[in-house]
């Protein structure tokens, strides 16, 4: 029986944390109902959301040409969209708030999308080492604890626009 750290705990606290996060893709997505441009932002979500999905029920996911080509892309349009945004965010001058600026929530989602992507993109060809698991468990709790800090601090929310004040 494999100890604590071992393969068996590491590969079950890798499956947990693509879980967790691909539940926080999918609240991601359902947030953006009432966006004005929700249909974009909703695919934006749900991609990352099925492929790590897929990936925390089957690891090995990640060696298959479908998952490897997709999250590419992906990754390529977040990475595209989030030089669009982080261009808007230098020009306006809002870059020192980036949670208050529309832009500047989208580009920490793009961000963190590709980040997490980027983390996974290997892990079917190589047992997942423990570097690689304490970065995954900082980001998977990192932007729910962020959602309950700017959920709880409601005058964070006061500047916000109206669509923005209604999510979760």
């Amino acid at each position: 029986m494999a100890g604590v750290g071992g393969p068996q705990y590491r590969l079950t606290l890798w499956r947990g944390c693509n879980l967790i996060m691909a539940c926080f893709f999918a609240l991601a997505a359902y947030v953006q109902i009432n966006d004005p441009d929700a249909e974009l932002w909703i695919v934006i979500y749900v991609i990352p959301a099925v492929l790590i999905f897929l990936l925390g029920i089957n690891p090995d996911i990640t060696g298959h040409v479908i998952w490897r080509t997709l999250s590419g892309l992906h990754c390529a349009v977040c990475l595209l969209g989030a030089s669009y945004l982080l261009g808007a965010l230098l020009l306006s001058g809002n870059i020192r708030s980036m949670l208050h600026a529309e832009e500047g929530r989208e580009l920490s989602g793009l961000l963190i999308i590709t980040l997490w992507i980027y983390l996974c993109k290997d892990t079917g060809r190589a047992s997942v080492g423990g570097f690689r698991l304490l970065v995954a468990t900082s980001i998977s709790v990192f932007p729910f604890l962020t959602w309950i800090y700017i959920y709880i601090n409601k005058e964070m929310r006061t500047s916000w626009p109206q669509h923005c004040k209604t999510v979760i």
